[in-house]
């Protein structure tokens, strides 16, 4: 099987807030039709947000609702990085107990209440990182 296009996609009962958030946040634009909204950055289409009128907000770590799936987002500046996707929305639901470490992350909630990471890790080891900083 040959995959010619992999989207992930977000429910949210406001298509708006949450497409113009993940556009904010990666530096992109959104496309809108009515009940779904396209999120491209560097052109390429990266994000789908579907209107779900029913959507229920996960509850991270131990809600009701539990989380089935999340995104991690690694970045360079992890302080540039919280002061942006927080003027953008997002919630930060678990903060690092040190920004200044080798490694970590944080956790936050998009408007609609999806949970992603935002970490990050210096002096990757080139075996390690499997081509994600290549695009």
């Amino acid at each position: 099987m040959k995959i010619a296009r992999q989207i992930t996609v977000f429910d949210a009962t406001d298509i708006a807030a949450e497409s113009a958030f993940w556009a904010g946040l990666l530096g992109g634009t959104v496309y809108e039709d009515e009940d779904f909204h396209c999120v491209f950055v560097d052109g390429k289409w990266r994000f789908g947000v579907q209107y779900s009128p029913n959507h229920v907000p996960p509850e991270w770590p131990d809600g009701s609702q539990q989380q089935q799936v999340h995104l991690d987002l690694h970045v360079e500046d992890i302080r540039a990085a919280h002061e942006h996707a927080t003027s953008l929305g997002a919630r930060l639901l678990k903060a690092a107990d040190d920004l200044d470490t080798e490694e970590g992350h944080q956790v936050y909630a998009d408007p609609a209440g999806h949970p992603f990471c935002l970490g990050w890790h210096r002096n990757v080891p080139a075996e390690h990182d499997f081509g994600a900083t290549q695009g």
